[in-house]
């Protein structure tokens, strides 16, 4: 560590001045900042949120000192040991809110539970080539090894976060000549640290085109650049990709599944409205454990709120769950409604609620994109969702803080959250795997994207944390009930084979992460004022 600190006290190199471009923020960037603060926090006023914020947000801006960049570059470097030191950072930068539990690691275990092709899919195939993805610039040179290894990823992540200062500043001269710079180490086929390098860079060029398109009074106008490049058919195979190849959605799947198993014991009829579903995927087990309960399998119902273009995607894989409830004696009715989802779309009577029904609302991965500037939108959706009451509802999401008040409060956690995925992902799939690339360019670059690029209405991913979710769901008259189910977590992380996942719990909620980062956050909650049977 003394000599890479060592190191760190020379210039990166002739053309890159650090100083000029790492440094405290210019007069120009307060006032920028602190005038979009304010309105911010006029609204929040207007809109009741008062409590929602910190007071030392409107009275520091955040800057990144000299010792915070070194310490935060490091954490690339030793991401072992990096997680409590850069989340300081962070929290210092973004209000984040601490939360302190005992982490559990778990080593793959290979060929324990039987039959492993039946928990994760079939074993993913290599065969595919990288020409045929069409996703790689021709200009970037294809897997060429770093070879200058630490020194050559410690630039690089200088570099962003002198970028990522630059277009702050809106000092868009000096951005695009950090970027350009940025381009030349960034590569989607080579270290996990190039590969998110690769995908940050894309997001930092979107935006510079917006500010380059910006209004006269700095709002930014998206337009083309503010529609996704990714196709839903893309999109779908990215997501059974990602299922088959990590445990993170699976993860998310078992914690809201057992929730539901837990609390439907003894009622025979179950109505679960699915927020925003995308695939079927979560229903096979839940499926195979209700058909074994002792009392004898429930009636099901799931009603899937979808988009119109995910209706067709989804027809042939309800026919197969359908056919699958049915081999185990379950009586499966599923609905699919393509109105948006707003407060008068949940109601009892749009959702054709039925007595004697015990109602679930499953949200996973969903209700981030209800979080406003305001927050108003959630805080609608939550006390729609508590007016049909719901026997549980869970809600599953990444456990980031991808929607604080400042740009580059958001930079720095996206790079550090998504460095630790694309890490995990360097542990589990070849490098030059196809599979891998279109994990990561058609799943998780579209995402780096809209956090790093969009303001407004265009930004959906607005990722928080456990914390802040406990928060917004007590606010709004729930309660979280207790996940019970570790040991089936434990399980699950051992199939998958690979050392690095972590176990953590937080006051009820369950947390998996990678090397102590944590990744994804599940948790079942009930309302406040009805008793657990």
């Amino acid at each position: 560590m003394a000599a890479m600190n060592g190191w760190l006290s020379f210039p990166l190199d002739d053309s890159f001045n650090h100083d000029l471009a790492i440094r405290r923020f210019c007069p120009e960037r307060v006032e920028q900042e602190q005038g979009a603060w304010e309105l911010e926090w006029e609204e929040k006023l207007m809109n009741d949120e008062f409590e929602m914020c910190s007071p030392s947000d409107t009275t520091t801006t955040p800057c990144l000192a000299a010792s915070e960049v070194d310490d935060f570059v490091d954490s690339f470097i030793n991401m072992d040991h990096c997680d409590k030191d850069c989340n300081n950072l962070l929290d210092e930068h973004q209000n984040f809110d601490h939360f302190h539990y005992e982490i559990e690691t778990f080593p793959g275990v290979d060929d324990v539970y039987g039959d492993v092709s039946m928990m994760i899919g079939d074993e993913l195939e290599m065969s595919d080539s990288i020409e045929d993805l069409g996703v790689v610039p021709d200009e970037i040179m294809l897997g060429v090894e770093d070879s200058n290894g630490v020194d050559q990823g410690l630039h690089l992540v200088h570099m962003l976060l002198s970028c990522a200062e630059a277009v702050g500043c809106r000092d868009t001269q000096l951005a695009e000549s950090i970027l350009s710079q940025v381009w030349a180490s960034a590569n989607p086929l080579g270290t996990s640290l190039q590969r998110v390098s690769y995908c940050v860079a894309t997001g930092l060029k979107s935006r510079l085109s917006n500010l380059h398109n910006a209004n006269a009074n700095g709002t930014f106008t998206n337009g083309a650049m503010g529609k996704s490049l990714i196709t839903r058919e893309e999109k779908a195979e990215s997501f059974q990709l990602l299922h088959q190849a990590t445990p993170y959605l699976a993860f998310g799947f078992m914690a809201a599944n057992e929730a539901i198993c837990q609390a439907a014991q003894g009622k025979d009829s179950l109505h679960i409205i699915d927020l925003g579903m995308e695939t079927t995927l979560q229903w096979p087990s839940l499926i195979r454990s209700l058909s074994s309960r002792p009392e004898g399998p429930p009636k099901l119902r799931i009603t899937g709120l979808i988009s119109d273009q995910n209706q067709l995607g989804l027809e042939a894989s309800i026919k197969a769950l359908m056919e699958d409830a049915s081999s185990v004696g379950i009586i499966l009715e599923i609905t699919m409604k393509t109105d948006p989802v707003t407060p008068s779309l949940l109601t009892r009577e749009n959702l054709n609620l039925r007595e004697g029904e015990a109602l679930f609302v499953n949200c996973i991965m969903h209700l981030h994109e209800y979080v406003k500037e305001s927050r108003g939108s959630l805080k609608a959706i939550l006390q729609a969702i508590k007016k049909l009451a719901p026997t549980a509802v869970t809600v599953v999401e990444q456990d980031a803080n991808h929607n604080g008040p400042f740009f580059l409060g958001r930079f720095l956690e996206s790079l550090h959250y998504y460095s630790a995925i694309f890490d995990s992902l360097e542990a589990t799939l070849p490098r030059h795997s196809a599979q891998r690339m279109k994990i990561e360019m058609l799943h998780f670059a579209e995402e780096i994207r809209n956090i790093v690029a969009f303001e407004g209405s265009d930004r959906i991913a607005r990722h928080e944390r456990v914390d802040q979710w406990r928060r917004q769901l007590g606010r709004a008259g729930f309660k979280v009930m207790g996940l019970t189910c570790m040991s089936q977590a434990r399980m699950m992380l051992s199939v998958y084979g690979c050392d690095g996942y972590t176990l953590a719990t937080d006051k009820g909620c369950l947390l998996l992460g990678w090397k102590g980062k944590p990744i994804m956050l599940a948790s079942a909650w009930q309302v406040h004022n009805v008793l657990s049977s």
